[in-house]
């Protein structure tokens, strides 16, 4: 276990917390869209969004258990993750698909621009195993991105 005293483990911690409110928060976008997606692209969208949220999902617990493997305190309450987020709450649930696709894609960019920017953070913190998951989360992320402007450049 790295040393929790460590202020680059802390500052990879704290980052390490806003990614987790991040995924809890997509998730839930995601979901709400899985769940009100209309239209012609009905089924389409309507697996695409669920397949893009259960991926999310898997990724929460290894998540917050690299912030305890870390040595730190992970999320406790919705509050928390609506606290540490950058993910903007979406109520609507009569968007058009169009705009669903965009919003998601938007918010998946936040993800890898957040996912890059701490990658120097464990590095800093010499946490190799959270620089290693980074990676793979990034490409993830980059991966749905990519499908979401796929879909809006057909």
């Amino acid at each position: 276990m790295l040393d929790p005293n460590n202020n680059s483990i802390t500052a990879l911690n704290v980052e390490i917390n806003a990614l987790l409110a991040d995924h809890f928060a997509l998730y839930l976008k995601t979901k709400n869209f899985h769940w009100h997606v209309k239209g012609p692209r009905f089924r389409d969208l309507h697996l695409l969004f669920d397949e893009q949220a259960l991926e999310i999902q898997g990724q929460i617990d290894a998540i917050g258990e690299r912030v305890r493997k870390n040595g730190g305190e992970t999320l406790t309450s919705v509050g928390a993750i609506a606290q540490h987020t950058q993910i903007k709450d979406q109520d609507s649930t009569s968007l058009s698909a169009e705009d669903m696709i965009t919003e998601l894609r938007d918010d998946n960019r936040k993800m890898v621009e957040r996912l890059k920017s701490m990658k120097q953070l464990a590095e800093d913190a010499n946490d190799n195993a959270t620089d290693g998951l980074i990676d793979d989360w990034t490409d993830m992320a980059e991966e749905r991105v990519w499908f979401l402007n796929s879909l809006l450049e057909g």
